[in-house]
């Protein structure tokens, strides 16, 4: 097996164990900072390990069109191409699939794309989603799927359910490496009889680890969090459940009450680059003006590199001039308090306090951002 699972410790729906992979151990529940492009937005791998991340995510179609899959296999491989060791796990291009639905084709056989870049064409076929991830190296793979829109008709909804279950066989069939774990992805929408035929038909075919796909993607937030409980039940307890594409800091708590282990977002680093602070007493705006002259930390307590060294004031002032310093730190900033959020459930799910570990943080919050 290229990974294993252990489960440490239950407090209700949460769980905390341990993630196995030929690249290290990873500690969950756990968020994955995106290095959509090989990089971490704003990033190096040192500030990425120094802000406690333990296993990071790229992106397939991305990858596979600037600078090609073939490339980082001829350089050893996307650790060694961009400077990581831990694990690294890959997304299929499914969701590429629904973001760029306007230049996408589906049929079964795959999706034909019209490349953001330069307008040529990429065929991502359930087999050559396969080759790409195999050519990368990541520790996890992602089958490719078919992700609906929130709003989808009930026929879309049971189309691409279907195109999902045929497409994770494919993929299956296609694997060739045996030092890289492949995970399904469940579809249905909000549509929970879709959802529990949908992750019965995959939990058949005996995945390593199994992912919810298709959250996020236009409903609303309190719509999700009704879902996830029933949602991550269907999934089989002694492996890994992935969350994709989730989510805000609130979203992530939820989602380990119901027994996710692993979680992906770009919100940490986007909302960096665009001067907006995650703390523990909630959202920080730094282009405000209130913080023009305030000489504290953007969060008192936290040990990060950012707010060990510099103050409010200075980051307004980097924003205010435009300076791409304020990006990298700010950025900096939220990876740590993600991933400390992370750390923190760990330990309060190992104590059986859990849900007043969540109940103090919501408490915290000013708003839900």
């Amino acid at each position: 097996m290229a990974i294993s699972f252990t489960l440490l410790h239950r407090d209700g729906a949460a769980r905390a164990g341990l993630l196995t992979t030929p690249h290290g151990v990873v500690e969950t529940p756990i968020f994955m900072p995106v290095g959509t492009q090989a990089t971490v937005k704003g990033l190096t791998p040192e500030m990425v390990r120094a802000a406690g991340a333990q296993i990071i995510l790229g992106n397939t179609y991305h990858l596979a069109l600037r600078p090609g899959d073939e490339l980082i296999r001829d350089l050893g491989g996307l650790h060694r191409f961009m400077n990581w060791s831990g694990p690294i796990l890959t997304d299929s291009g499914g969701f590429q699939v629904f973001s760029l639905a306007s230049q996408v084709k589906i049929t079964d056989h795959g999706a034909k794309f019209k490349s953001h870049i330069d307008g040529r064409l990429l065929e991502l076929t359930p087999e050559r989603a396969v080759e790409i991830q195999e050519n990368l190296g990541s520790d996890i793979a992602m089958v490719l799927d078919e992700c609906p829109p929130a709003d989808a008709d009930p026929a879309r909804l049971q189309a691409a359910v279907e195109r999902t279950i045929k497409w994770a066989a494919r993929c299956q069939v296609h694997q060739r490496r045996s030092d890289q774990a492949l995970f399904a992805i469940v579809q249905g929408g909000r549509d929970p009889q879709l959802r529990a035929a949908c992750a019965r038909e995959l939990v058949a075919l005996d995945f390593p680890g199994y992912a919810l796909g298709g959250f996020s993607v236009g409903e609303a937030p309190e719509e999700m969090h009704a879902a996830l409980p029933a949602c991550a039940a269907l999934l089989p307890e002694a492996k890994p459940r992935y969350l994709m594409g989730v989510g805000r800091p609130v979203d992530l708590l939820v989602g380990i009450a119901a027994g996710i282990d692993l979680f992906d977002c770009v919100m940490p680093t986007r909302n960096g680059r665009n001067a907006l602070a995650f703390t523990a007493d909630g959202p920080v705006r730094l282009r405000n003006a209130q913080h023009r002259r305030d000489p504290r930390p953007l969060e008192s307590g936290c040990t990060c590199y950012c707010c060990a060294n510099y103050s409010r004031a200075y980051l307004h002032h980097l924003f205010a001039a435009e300076e791409m310093l304020g990006p990298t730190l700010v950025s900096m900033h939220n990876v740590a308090f993600y991933l400390r959020l992370m750390r923190e459930a760990r330990t309060a799910i190992a104590t059986g306090r859990f849900t007043v570990f969540v109940a103090t943080y919501l408490a915290r919050w000013k708003d839900d951002s």
